[in-house]
C-alpha cells in the first residue's frame, strides 16, 4: 500500500502545484483590467489585451490539470486494488512520457520562445507587438518555474516507482 500512497501523496501535490498557473492566471487578469483602468500612454494599453490573453490561457491551463489531477489520483486506488503490477507498469511509462515532455517542451521549447520574443522585441516598434512578447516572456517564466517544480516531483516519483518494481 506505501505505493499507493506515494501516488496519491503525488497527485494531490499536482492538484496543488497546478493550483499556482490558476493563481497567476488571475494576476494577469488583474493586471490587465489594472492597465485598462490606470494606463495613460499607448504603451501602456497595449498590454491590456496581451495580458488578458495570458491570464485567460494560465486558467485554463491550472483549471485543467487540477481537474486531470484530482481525476487520477481518485482512480488510483481501484486500479491498484484491480492490478497492482499494471498499476505500476502504466504509472512507470507515463512518468517517463512525462518527464520527455518536460524536457521537450519546457526545458527546450520555452527557451526559445522567450529568446524569440526578446529578439523580437528589439525589432518591433509597435506598442502592441512589444507588450504581447513582454506578457509571452511573463507567462514562459510561470510556466517555466511551475513547470520545474513539477519534473522534480514526477522523477522522484518515478524512482519510487521503479523501486517497487525492481525486487
Amino acid at each position: 500500500m506505501d505505493i499507493l500512497k506515494t501516488a496519491i501523496e503525488w497527485a494531490k501535490d499536482e492538484v496543488f502545484s497546478a493550483q499556482f498557473f490558476a493563481l497567476f492566471g488571475v494576476m494577469f487578469i488583474i493586471a490587465s483590467f489594472g492597465f485598462r483602468q490606470l494606463a495613460v500612454t499607448q504603451t501602456a494599453r497595449a498590454f491590456i489585451i496581451p495580458m488578458l490573453v495570458a491570464g485567460v490561457l494560465l486558467m485554463v491551463i491550472g483549471i485543467g490539470l487540477v481537474m486531470v489531477n484530482r481525476t487520477r489520483a481518485g482512480s488510483f486506488e481501484e486500479a491498484y486494488k484491480a492490478d497492482r503490477a499494471a498499476f505500476i507498469q502504466t504509472e512507470i511509462e507515463r512518468c517517463e512520457k512525462t518527464v520527455s515532455e518536460f524536457q521537450t517542451v519546457v526545458f527546450t521549447g520555452i527557451p526559445l520562445i522567450v529568446i524569440a520574443m526578446a529578439l523580437l522585441i528589439m525589432f518591433v516598434d509597435k506598442p502592441i507587438w512589444r507588450a504581447s512578447c513582454i506578457t509571452t516572456i511573463a507567462m514562459m517564466a510561470v510556466i517555466f518555474l511551475v513547470d520545474s517544480n513539477s519534473k522534480t516531483r514526477i522523477e522522484n516519483y518515478h524512482q519510487a516507482l521503479l523501486s517497487v518494481a525492481t525486487p
